[in-house]
């Protein structure tokens, strides 16, 4: 097909309206023997992979739920994993629900949940 012919095609379906346009792929599909929804289940399945690829993070924020009944032994383990001083960390457990700590390794956030399990408090990894 000559790029004048392949304008021509392409003009004369511009000016087709939405349910003309409708009518030309059910004739085309039925004369091929195609379906024009095929291409968009193949991309959907594409998204769907590229969705479990986004799913499999390499970092994680901590998020500190509620602090239990062990509110200083939580503190302690807080000031342990952050580095942050006793005050800041008392505002911290105060102030729960509340991040601790972003972008942390999935291995070293489940550590650290872990840990503040074992001290009584919730811990969430978002």
């Amino acid at each position: 097909m000559t790029a004048a012919k392949m304008e021509d095609v392409i003009s004369s379906i511009e000016s087709l309206s939405v349910l003309e346009l409708s009518e030309l792929v059910k004739k085309l599909e039925d004369k091929f023997g195609v379906s024009a929804a095929a291409p968009m289940m193949v991309a959907g399945a594409g998204a769907g992979a590229a969705a479990a690829v986004v799913e499999e993070k390499t970092s994680v924020t901590v998020f500190l739920k509620s602090t239990g009944d062990n509110k200083i032994g939580v503190i302690k383990e807080i000031r342990a994993i952050t580095s942050l001083g006793l005050k800041e960390a008392k505002d911290l457990v105060d102030t729960a629900p509340k991040p601790i700590k972003d972008n942390v390794p999935v291995k070293e956030a489940e550590a650290m949940k872990k840990s503040l399990e074992a001290a009584g408090a919730q811990v969430e990894l978002k």
